[in-house]
């Protein structure tokens, strides 16, 4: 398998699909292995990708911590999945506000405000918008993937709880999971620049150890976490939460399994990035910047890729590292 692994992850770096990557493989006895290849960038100086390498996860976020979150809070009993969104967002004034759940959210059934369209405004600004702003559609007539929902679940998240989604991400996982390099904020907890892969260059400046997302970059710069994107980890970290979901066995995982097999803010059996071997029982996430996850429950394994496929420029499709993570599934899966 590493063979295979580091075939692929080289062939990618040489069409510069991405300048490096890092892939971990866990399974459910505990089990892992951690692949580092090329270098966080295409310059020649550029130092070589760590198996500890920080990477913007982008749009996991969503899964890990954001739905992840919601899903353990709903079986603590905090709110219920059918609960209506003006709940507990009232300022919320779609004329569909009495009708949009909390499971609309998390199946992203609302359909509106592009959020990457508000780059320039404050937190305050996009926060009114988002209230403010009509859907295009009815709620729940599909589904359309879109930073809204993710957005929305995390204020309700932080409204019932009594706390920064931030804080609460390391209270029920990240601290006890022992995931010392995942966080909202690197600076805060220490982290140095050089650590962190970089993302783009725009305008001439590199964006590296803050998100890379746009409208949750307004926010980072106000000390704020979000739900839709901002989450910075490593692949040995994600595998800490990874393997958790595999044993299935104790505190938070039930639940979060419960729901990521109904597609709760999760994607299940997606061959586009989960490969060929990919059936009801798995799931993960995408994120924007080049990453992705895995868990395969029937076979006992999870797989994690990040890189920063986007740097220096976001390519013009998604057709390349899509491909790299089926192939690289296919591999872990077979």
């Amino acid at each position: 398998m590493h063979n295979e692994i580091e075939a692929r992850a080289k062939q990618a770096i040489e069409e510069r699909v991405f300048p490096g990557c890092v892939i971990g493989v866990v399974r459910s006895n505990g089990e892992r292995e951690v692949f580092p290849f090329g270098n966080l960038t295409y310059e020649r100086d550029s130092p070589a990708v760590r198996g500890d390498t920080v990477y913007d996860v982008a749009s996991i976020t969503k899964s890990i911590p954001t739905a992840s979150l919601a899903l353990t809070l709903a079986a603590e009993g905090k709110f219920a999945l059918g609960d209506k969104l003006v709940t507990y967002i009232p300022e919320f004034r779609s004329k569909w506000r009495e009708e949009i759940t909390l499971e609309h959210l998390l199946r992203y059934g609302i359909h509106g405000l592009q959020l990457s369209t508000l780059k320039d405004k404050t937190s305050g600004e996009i926060l009114e918008s988002a209230y403010s702003r009509e859907l295009a559609d009815t709620p729940g007539t599909q589904f359309l993937y879109t930073n809204l929902p993710a957005l929305l679940l995390g204020i309700v998240i932080e409204r019932t709880s009594k706390g920064t989604l931030d804080v609460l991400a390391r209270k029920y996982f990240f601290g006890p999971l022992g995931m010392r390099d995942t966080t909202f904020f690197p600076q805060k907890y220490g982290h140095g620049v050089s650590i962190f892969a970089p993302t783009e260059t725009v305008d001439g400046d590199e964006i590296r150890g803050i998100v890379h997302d746009e409208s949750a970059r307004v926010f980072a710069k106000a000390g704020k976490a979000v739900g839709h994107a901002g989450l910075f980890s490593t692949v040995p970290d994600l595998l800490n939460f990874l393997e958790r979901l595999l044993r299935g066995d104790e505190g938070f995982t039930k639940s979060i399994i419960a729901g990521a097999e109904k597609g709760l803010g999760w994607q299940v059996n997606d061959a586009r990035f989960m490969g060929k071997y990919a059936h009801p029982r798995t799931f993960g996430k995408t994120g924007f910047t080049g990453t992705s996850c895995v868990v395969d429950l029937e076979r006992g394994k999870a797989l994690v890729i990040l890189s920063n496929r986007t740097f220096p420029k976001r390519p013009k499709n998604d057709d390349a590292i899509y491909q790299l993570r089926a192939d690289i599934a296919d591999i872990v899966l077979e």
